[in-house]
């Protein structure tokens, strides 16, 4: 059984902080509601292609990008917009432990569903709200886009060739980090709650989340009074530590202490590290300009993987730039389980990305593919609220739970 088989998660997020987020708490056995609109559902359902193939390698309607974030859930369909369906969310409301919603700021308070009114009927309830800027400040009624705040919150600045253009991550990174956040802040909420019986309102933003993880280059700006710039895939205290060519591509070189780098020396066949310009990482640095092209030099001697091969040998950290492909075939990845299938229902199986989170007495849990819009309308409404088959069929008559 999971470890959070106890809990009650009512999902009224969609695209990606907030899914992830609920997606977490999902692997860890929480029954996840994830509440969609009907007829579309969450935006990320038509985000494609590439969609899903079925057995017989034809497209279905279930888009790659969804079926990233919505594992372990159930889906239901309800119209916000109908008074029927929002006091039908007040029950789930009253039912649920946690709440997780992105909305706009005050977006929900029209719908009687915002954290102070939820409160009133569930004072236990953890309400996580997920916006781009907080509930606070000059920005706060601005929409927030994980491109936007990579850009605002200086990510970008930091990424890319030095002479380029400033780069974006491939993934939306600061979407990412501000679900497995939020996921940390439910969890130490609801640690709060099991001592004291009170629940609270979570306010994530992700700027907070973007300029939190600046790690230490924001340490390196705030220590100086210096903005680092753009270095591809050098790093700015530790040389040498990136990308260089080889005879057949590329390799990762990440030396992160002296004597890394004289081992590395010794495997290069090079006297660096008797060199005063480069014994130690300090010198390195100051020096980076002069050491990285005689490196560079000589890397594109050997191909990848005898470097690594002869640097692996002596504990010199090192590796190859891998494709996707490349990376499901590695025998580390298929060891770990990395690529699991799903039964789904209409495409047969659905393959997904595994849970890095390796628990074990209480291990995350694969239940549930991503579901179809609205296919557990009905089981999970009796579930939770012991909705009859009349409620059910009225509320349908009304048009608040869709087709």
């Amino acid at each position: 059984m999971g470890a959070l088989s106890h809990l009650k998660v009512l999902d009224l997020s969609r695209v990606l902080a907030g899914p992830w987020a609920s997606q977490i708490l999902g692997d860890l056995g929480a029954d996840v509601i994830k509440i969609e609109r009907p007829g579309s559902g969450d935006d990320t359902r038509s985000w494609g292609p590439p969609y899903l193939n079925d057995a017989a390698g034809h497209p279905t309607s279930e888009a790659a990008y969804f079926l990233a974030t919505n594992r372990n859930k159930r889906s239901v369909t309800v119209d916000m917009a109908k008074p029927e369906g929002q006091a039908l969310i007040r029950e789930l409301a009253m039912q649920a432990d946690v709440v997780l919603e992105n909305f706009k700021v005050g977006g929900l308070k029209q719908y009687g569903l915002d954290y102070v009114s939820l409160k009133a009927v569930n004072p236990k309830l953890v309400y996580c709200s997920i916006t781009g800027f907080g509930q606070d400040g000059p920005y706060a009624e601005r929409a927030g886009y994980d491109f936007l705040i990579q850009g605002l919150g200086g990510l970008m600045s930091l990424t890319g060739e030095p002479d380029g253009d400033p780069q974006k991550v491939g993934v939306a990174l600061t979407d990412i980090m501000t679900g497995l956040y939020a996921t940390i802040g439910v969890l130490a909420a609801m640690a709060h709650r099991d001592r004291t019986g009170e629940g609270q309102h979570i306010d994530m933003a992700l700027l907070d989340v973007q300029v939190a993880c600046l790690a230490n280059q924001a340490m390196n700006y705030l220590a100086t009074g210096i903005a680092p710039k753009r270095l591809g895939n050098a790093h700015p205290n530790i040389v040498p530590y990136q990308a260089f060519p080889t005879a057949d591509g590329d390799m990762i070189l990440a030396v992160g202490n002296d004597s890394q780098f004289a081992k590395f020396c010794e495997v290069a066949g090079q006297a660096w590290a008797q060199d005063e310009r480069f014994a130690t990482n300090r010198a390195r640095v100051a020096n980076r300009q002069r050491l990285v092209p005689l490196i560079r030099q000589t890397t594109v001697m050997r191909t990848t993987a005898e470097w690594i091969a002869a640097l692996e040998a002596v504990g010199v950290p090192c590796g190859p730039i891998n494709t996707l492909d490349q990376v499901f075939a590695d025998p580390q990845v298929v060891q770990r389980g990395l690529h699991v299938d799903l039964y789904h229902p209409t495409a047969g199986h659905a393959p997904t990305v595994a849970s890095p989170l390796r628990l074990s007495v209480s291990p995350v849990e694969y239940r549930t593919a991503p579901p179809l819009l609205g296919q557990d309308t009905d089981t999970a409404l009796i579930d939770w609220l012991g909705v009859s088959n009349e409620r059910l069929i009225a509320l349908r008559a009304l048009g608040v739970l869709g087709n």
